[in-house]
């Protein structure tokens, strides 16, 4: 299971070959990968990156895979001008980063429902803006740990928490920590399934409370 000593239990996994269907954007300070829905529908998703930073392109894969699904999506640098996650990475700056990219979105992008997914350590930051930020409608934690506090269940709005097998909280059969997207779906016959279903889960989540 991720913990904070090791956040991400896997290696890279199969990073793929991904031009992207969106655009580099720089936000105030923050540079992201904006996909515009090519469906006006006043939806808007965030998703937040694993360790391995806002350029790696399975994260901009599912990023694209949500917004030909109605939903503008927006990949935000949350590491700004930095390496991949660090423990001495500074979490005050956080806030102001969330709140930069929700005016993009309302102001640029004319959002009137936001929601949030994220990977790994992207998991962890929806279940913090999912505890803060109420005009967050929806949130999708995939494979973050849950971290123990005396806010931890006061969510906001609906959350989905997706897990693997070997994350050992709420188990996935035989799949483990990164298989949503760091794992191709021709990978093996066996893990398709496992890798479609989970997809299909975080999308469906996302049209019902967006």
């Amino acid at each position: 299971m991720a913990n904070e000593a090791n956040p991400c239990p896997s290696d890279i996994g199969d990073k793929i070959e991904y031009g992207g269907m969106g655009q580099e954007v720089q936000i105030e300070h923050i540079k992201t990968y904006v996909t515009r829905s090519s469906m006006d529908t006043g939806k808007a998703v965030i998703v937040v990156q694993d360790i391995f930073g806002w350029q790696m392109p399975n994260t901009r894969y599912m990023a694209d895979v949500i917004a030909g699904n109605g939903h503008t999506t927006i990949v935000p640098e949350f590491f700004v001008g930095e390496e991949p996650w660090d423990p001495a990475w500074d979490k005050s700056t956080f806030p102001e980063q969330v709140d930069a990219v929700l005016r993009y979105l309302k102001r640029q992008c004319h959002a009137q429902k936001i929601g949030i997914v994220g990977f790994c350590w992207g998991g962890i930051a929806v279940h913090h803006v999912m505890t803060t930020y109420p005009e967050v409608k929806a949130g999708v934690s995939v494979y973050g740990i849950i971290k123990e506090s005396e806010d931890v269940y006061n969510l906001k709005n609906p959350t989905l928490f997706i897990f693997a097998e070997n994350d050992a909280v709420i188990p996935l059969e035989s799949q483990s920590h990164g298989f949503v997207h760091r794992k191709r779906e021709d990978c093996s016959p066996a893990d398709k399934p496992f890798i479609e279903e989970v997809r299909r889960n975080l999308i469906e989540w996302l049209d019902k409370y967006i």
